[in-house]
């Protein structure tokens, strides 16, 4: 496989997200210029997100709500062979061009890329690099970093498990049974707002609990239901 025959879809889970929305797919524009595509699939939004999307992307897809099953739904649609799957609150590299045009023979290869956060505050920039070094000495990727994979490796581990919480750490350990992942160090930019809204103590304290609790094997409905 070429480089030129490399097709990124990149799939946008989202829920009523009318206020970021046009923001995040305007950036994607130059990539659907490039011969990209750009997915959203829509939980049941009760807001604008789907009037404001379908001008801005390659199509709208409406799923049952859940970031799984909207992920997977959207990769079955996809007619790129590469998946990328992007929060709407995420941001590419400025290169994201350049960065795809190094990944060949996507077939069976996946990854993710090192992750800034968007908030002032000192502490962010401990978080991010936890998360960064963590992901590569664990193989493990959130969905905060951006995963992208093959779509032939996508179906071959049956895409996303469709789990309430933790399906990007699922994902990832699935992916690890047939190679490493791709680390790139471009940087996404992810929101901080979960941190800043909640407490950024709190919120570091409650992720890890959730882990822990996911190691266990403790419920993710349960899980969820703590996370919201």
């Amino acid at each position: 496989m070429t480089n030129k025959e490399l097709k990124v879809s990149i799939v946008i889970p989202v829920l009523n997200e009318a206020k970021q929305i046009t923001q995040c797919l305007s950036k994607l524009q130059v990539l659907r210029q490039q011969n990209h595509e750009v997915i959203v699939v829509d939980g049941g939004s009760s807001d604008d997100t789907i009037l404001l999307a379908l001008p801005l992307c390659d199509r709208v897809i409406q799923s049952k709500k859940s970031r799984a099953i909207q992920m997977n739904t959207g990769a079955t649609e996809a007619a790129g062979n590469c998946l990328l799957f992007l929060h709407v609150d995420t941001v590419l590299p400025s290169n994201i061009s350049s960065v795809f045009s190094n990944i060949k023979n996507i077939k069976k290869k996946w990854g993710r890329f090192d992750v800034s956060l968007t908030g002032d505050n000192r502490l962010f920039r401990v978080i991010e690099a936890c998360m960064n070094i963590r992901s590569r000495l664990t193989g493990i990727a959130t969905g905060d970093q951006v995963i992208f994979v093959g779509k032939e490796l996508f179906f071959d581990v049956n895409g996303f498990p469709e789990i309430a919480l933790m399906e990007d750490i699922a994902m990832s350990k699935l992916l690890l049974n047939y190679s490493k992942p791709l680390c790139f160090r471009e940087r996404v930019v992810s929101s901080s707002r979960r941190w800043e809204k909640n407490g950024i103590i709190k919120t570091i304290f409650k992720m890890w609990m959730l882990r822990l609790l996911y190691f266990f094997n403790f419920d993710t409905n349960r899980l969820a239901k703590i996370y919201s």
